[in-house]
């Protein structure tokens, strides 16, 4: 008798050192409370019947932390999530995902501003490339770049369309000097060596460009496509890869000299994206998920991206 009374002091002393707080008449989490879950993690925030509810900080055992605002043990509106690596969300959540407006500073100091969707950056949104002052401004579909934009350098920008994250179709790049050159991107079979040759696989089609004429400065009203929701997709996620912006002619007769020749392409790669992902559960911990690691390393959000070099 005396060991089961003394197991269930045990047992009332360690529920009180998980959560300090209000509780309701049914004894649940309800009110402003400190929690540390079982995992190591800790909360401290508003509940409401026993679930994460309302404004609340939530600090991950590895380091990584969220301030912000809780539905139904749930991210849910606006907060900040900071991640292991450095690189952090600053917007709009919606049932645990990225989801609305928001800012992501990434570990390289690249930054996206705009819409989200399922946790993707999706419909219009600026994306800034720190390593060259570069930009794409325009249309993103599923985490990829798709649609009309332009991607602007410090003295020269393309205006066109995008498609599977690379530029598809007429457009232009238009010089500071005060003209454009106008062509397209044709999807082109990349060159294989003689030992690639002999080998039957499909050689990937790349799209190169094929200038047609040279003009005056003209107006660009970009046609913006009908909004379609994204596909169903979670955490990872893909971004064009910074390379360098490559440099434009200085003056109008460079560009007679490259308007017959092909520019090199985008070639947007692979990011490891968001690899964790934070779901709640009923004993109020959330769990990371880390994918692509390496020696131990997360690298959530690390940017690599690829831009459209100029003519040359």
């Amino acid at each position: 008798m005396g060991s089961w009374i003394l197991f269930r002091k045990k047992q009332r002393w360690k529920r009180i050192k998980e959560y300090e707080g209000s509780r309701n008449e049914a004894g649940e989490r309800h009110g402003h409370g400190k929690a540390r879950l079982p995992n190591g993690d800790t909360y401290e925030g508003n509940y409401e019947h026993g679930k994460r509810h309302g404004q609340g900080i939530y600090k991950f055992k590895n380091g990584a932390r969220y301030i912000g605002e809780y539905a139904k043990n749930k991210k849910h509106g606006h907060g900040t999530f900071i991640y292991p690596d450095g690189s952090r969300y600053e917007g709009e959540w919606a049932d645990d995902q990225r989801h609305g407006h928001g800012v992501y500073y990434y570990v390289n100091n690249d930054t996206y501003t705009g819409e989200w969707f399922a946790h993707q950056r999706h419909g219009q949104g600026t994306y800034f490339y720190a390593e060259t002052g570069s930009k794409y401004v325009g249309t993103w579909v599923n985490g990829q770049q798709e649609g009309a934009a332009e991607l602007v350098h410090l003295n020269h920008r393309y205006q066109g369309k995008f498609l599977n994250k690379n530029p598809a179709g007429p457009g232009k790049y238009v010089f500071d000097v005060g003209c454009e050159q106008h062509g397209e991107y044709r999807l082109t079979d990349m060159e294989r060596g003689e030992e690639e040759e002999e080998e039957e696989t499909l050689a990937a089609a790349v799209p190169k460009w094929k200038a047609t004429k040279i003009t005056e400065l003209a107006l660009w009203t970009p046609t913006l496509p009908e909004e379609q929701p994204p596909e169903d997709g979670r955490g990872q996620e893909e971004a064009p890869r910074a390379e360098g912006a490559g440099e434009p002619a200085e003056e109008a007769q460079a560009l007679t000299d490259i308007s017959e020749e092909e520019t090199d392409s985008l070639r947007p790669g692979e990011e490891d994206g968001d690899a964790a992902t934070e779901e709640g559960h009923e004993d109020g911990g959330e769990e990371f998920r880390y994918d692509n690691l390496d020696q131990g390393n997360a690298s959530f959000e690390e940017e690599e991206t690829t831009q459209l070099d100029p003519p040359e």
